[in-house]
């Protein structure tokens, strides 16, 4: 394996991600770890999931949840007006739906939410993001011609600040976190869909054409992660590159090195998993992608207690996603979400392969680090205060 190729692994990131837990133990990070709450975590993770998904049927965590709110599922207004497209061809509409509202995705802000019309309600925080970025996808923004249910190159690349404040209801009461990075990685992702070799018709949706011709029918989780990072990599902002390869969320620790999370990519290919499986193609080794380090799952440690802070003053700071701190947060909650994994697994009797990461994900661990973080906090802000550009979390 080259290191381009380790890098762009989950093998890498869970090593970063033990390096990081080992130094803690060591006591040569910004954290303490309490193994004795974490029992008591994974109870809550537990009643969390029984509440949410009493049958055990849960999906993955993915975007497609964010098309839900309010017990709605916009995902069947998209069906009826592709129902009678061959099953690729609506794989690649839902893909090319999908990819911009994960770049959409990084954090709101407390304030900000979004006025459904067709409901008549309100939507907070991924959720809102959801309905919202569904919306402006469903009118055409993302076309050429600006009216087509597709995204296509030259459409993203005329994506301005303006429709993004638009469609987001944005104004000087209803603030948006992050709009120029927002719509700087849409555009960015015009750019990157003129890879004809991975996008042949300039769309995000020809990723599934790029992953049949390497696998067919079945594809790996780990294949499909490489293939989001390889065509998508040169949408992130510059940050740490390896011979001239954008390596997108891999950031640099002063004491430990290069350590890779692609948080945003790990949850696109999640996201990207049920439209191929409707389209009647397998995809394997879900188990192998990690958990994703975000304010949620992150926010569970701390507010449960697994993770303290050794300098208290450390809670009032803002912190930004290239400081030590937040990177040793971020791969703690890789490598403790792996050990909350295993025990809920084994609680549960099911194995990695039946109840990958993406299901204690779903079921448990995100839901329960917003629960928690209510009860800690008016609004459900995350613990610790994060400088947010619009592209990481």
């Amino acid at each position: 394996m080259n290191e381009l190729d380790y890098i762009f692994s989950p093998v890498c990131i869970r090593d970063g991600a033990k390096k990081i837990f080992k130094e803690t133990t060591l006591g040569n990070t910004h954290f303490h770890f309490h193994e004795d709450k974490v029992s008591s975590t994974v109870d809550f993770v537990m009643e969390t999931i029984r509440e949410n998904y009493p049958d055990l049927n849960i999906p993955f965590h993915s975007r497609w949840g964010h098309f839900r709110p309010g017990n709605v599922d916009r995902a069947l207004w998209l069906k009826e007006k592709i129902n009678h497209l061959d099953p690729l061809e609506q794989a690649r509409i839902k893909w090319d739906l999908v990819i911009p509202s994960v770049l959409l995705d990084a954090g709101a802000g407390a304030q900000w939410k979004y006025h459904e019309k067709e409901t008549s309600r309100d939507y907070a925080r991924s959720e809102g993001l959801g309905v919202a970025s569904f919306h402006l996808f469903m009118s055409g923004a993302f076309s050429q011609d600006k009216k087509s249910l597709r995204s296509e190159s030259l459409g993203l690349k005329s994506v301005t600040s303006k429709l993004i404040e638009e469609y987001f209801q944005v104004n000087e009461t209803n603030p948006l976190v992050g709009v120029e990075g927002r719509t700087n990685l849409l555009r960015n992702l015009g750019s990157a869909l003129e890879n004809k070799d991975i996008f042949k018709d300039g769309r995000p949706g020809n990723l599934i054409d790029y992953l049949i011709s390497k696998y067919g029918n079945t594809i790996p989780a780990t294949g499909l992660l490489r293939a989001v990072l390889d065509g998508l990599g040169p949408i992130w902002p510059g940050r740490e590159t390896l011979n001239g390869v954008n390596l997108g969320d891999a950031w640099k620790h002063s004491k430990f090195g290069l350590i890779a999370f692609h948080k945003l990519s790990q949850w696109m290919s999640y996201s990207l998993v049920e439209p191929l499986m409707e389209a009647g193609i397998n995809v394997t080794g879900a188990e192998e992608l990690t958990g994703l380090p975000e304010y949620r799952n992150g926010g569970l440690l701390l507010d449960s207690g697994v993770l303290t802070f050794k300098n208290s003053n450390d809670l009032e700071k803002v912190w930004g996603p290239e400081s030590d701190l937040i990177i040793e947060w971020r791969a703690l909650t890789v490598y403790l979400l792996d050990v909350i994994g295993a025990e809920v697994q084994k609680r549960l009797g099911k194995n990695p392969k039946e109840f990958p990461l993406a299901k204690v994900l779903e079921g448990g661990t995100w839901w329960a680090g917003r629960k928690i973080a209510a009860l800690h906090r008016a609004g459900g802000t995350p613990p610790l205060n994060i400088k947010s550009d619009g592209t990481v979390f």
